[in-house]
């Protein structure tokens, strides 16, 4: 049974920085397509970060780029974003997912299993 469940979210200051963490079980981090995704109020969710268990590259949404540093660990069970410079519109739901499908993309791939989500407030 995979379970994903996110921590380390909370009230931070523009500029400052947070890293969020993604405890998991029932599949591999290595295996998997792994992604960070969010949803602000009245949006869209939007897929920030996602790690491809194909070749390990990383994908970044334009707006994480040279700010966010997504990360994986196997012997840790766990995926991490590490949020620098915050600017009030990365305030948001914070969400991680995962797919059964092995060695996969993960751009473009639809998630089977989500974590309940984190909130993340940046304020001005």
């Amino acid at each position: 049974q995979v379970q994903l469940e996110e921590s380390g979210g909370g009230l931070v200051q523009a500029g400052g920085s947070l890293t969020l963490s993604c405890a998991g079980s029932g599949f591999n981090v290595d295996y998997h397509p792994i992604a960070w995704f969010r949803q602000a109020p009245g949006k869209d969710r939007e897929l920030v970060s996602c790690i491809s268990s194909a070749d390990g590259s990383i994908y970044y949404a334009a707006s994480a780029k040279g700010r966010f540093t997504m990360s994986r660990s196997n012997v840790k069970k766990s995926m991490f974003l590490q949020m620098n410079l915050l600017k009030p519109e990365d305030t948001a739901v914070y969400y991680c997912a995962t797919d059964p499908r092995m060695y996969f993309r993960c751009v473009n791939t639809t998630y089977a299993y989500w974590g309940q989500g984190t909130q993340v407030t940046v304020s001005s």
